[in-house]
């Protein structure tokens, strides 16, 4: 029996099967950075998700709403995992990691196109890590086990810009809280009271550690009480132009000084703050505060209390990060007036 029709078949069979092992040999050979580019896809479409939130506060479309915050990282988180799954099959870990960086990549791009302040960046980064890895995720699991990751990410993609227009006509919820610090001051009573209310030329370097102060806030230049027609006031000055009042409501001389807070149109210049978390405004405001003063053996122990409110979709976490933020900033101010108070009784005594 003749093998010429098979050996023939097998030489034409040949080269096609050696087409289709170099076919299968060529998607494993990567672009250069073939590993960044799903983390800069990320980012971008983040990217643009924040350019299409830039409402108002109260308004659609505004970068504070939950729609925002909560969906903007997991949508770069998923975005990024369906980019790196079409190149190749990557771990659970990979999932989880990979948002981080590009989250990391979108707040740093919305810095270098200033449609971000340095306040909320820095602040929001933990919970955008964290939804970021959510978008990873679910994104992930979608990869493995349906056929249908792209419908399932245009379906994510346009959930915030869904939401995004029907959140405003809901009500923020409002939470209210209070910290307080404590304080020995090696000064008299009378001493650290007269400190209290004339704070003037406050220098960066007696303040400046706060952490408030090193993401941004202006640093304080004077705190000083007045005789108003409408009774004391205390009149606070800021670095940028920044100035409010302190309308004192309780006054005991040596013992107690507790005020509220009054802002005007002009008291946060553009720029001074970040716009959205505008102190006094929708989403973020001081209540009141108050210095304790209590004699104690060889000098004073001085109290500050704060409360604030905050309304967002998201108190759980605006509320802490505003409770540390505060407290920290309540322990460098009790600082300030013990240097001051203990450094004017030092002087007398020499």
């Amino acid at each position: 029996m003749s093998t010429e029709p098979e050996e023939s078949r097998l030489s034409e069979l040949a080269p096609v099967n050696a087409d289709s092992n170099d076919a299968e040999e060529k998607p494993r050979r990567r672009m250069p950075f073939a590993w960044f580019w799903p983390l800069l896809v990320g980012a971008a479409a983040a990217l643009v998700l924040r350019i299409a939130f830039s409402g108002g506060p109260g308004h659609p479309f505004s970068a504070m709403l939950g729609a925002f915050v909560y969906l903007a990282p997991a949508v770069c988180g998923a975005v990024t995992v369906y980019m790196a799954e079409r190149i190749e099959r990557r771990s659970w870990g990979y999932y989880i990691w990979a948002p981080w960086v590009s989250t990391a990549l979108f707040v740093i791009g919305t810095l270098l196109v200033f449609i971000e302040g340095m306040i909320c960046a820095v602040v929001i980064v933990p919970l955008f890590a964290v939804m970021g890895s959510v978008g990873g995720l679910a994104m992930g699991l979608v990869c493995r086990v349906t056929d249908w990751p792209k419908p399932a990410l245009y379906s994510f993609a346009m959930l915030p810009l869904v939401l995004g227009a029907i959140e405003p006509h809901l009500p923020n919820p409002d939470q209210f809280s209070t910290t307080s610090r404590t304080l020995f001051i090696a000064a008299p009573a009378e001493r650290v009271w007269h400190e209290l209310n004339n704070a003037r030329d406050i220098q960066p370097a007696e303040v400046d550690d706060a952490w408030a102060y090193r993401i941004g806030v202006p640093l304080p230049l004077a705190g000083v009480t007045e005789e108003t027609p409408e009774g004391r006031v205390r009149k606070v000055l800021w670095q940028k132009n920044v100035h409010f009042e302190e309308v004192i409501t309780e006054w005991q001389p040596g013992r107690l000084l507790k005020w509220r807070y009054r802002f005007a149109p002009d008291s946060f210049p553009a720029g001074a703050l970040d716009d959205h978390v505008m102190i006094g405004g929708q989403y973020f405001d001081l209540r009141d505060s108050a210095f304790t003063l209590t004699p104690r053996d060889g000098g004073t122990e001085l109290r500050v209390d704060v409360a604030w409110r905050v309304s967002t979709r998201f108190n759980w976490y605006a509320d802490r990060v505003a409770g540390f933020l505060l407290g920290d900033g309540a322990e460098h101010i009790l600082r300030f007036y013990k240097a001051r108070s203990e450094g004017t009784v030092a002087v007398a005594a020499r």
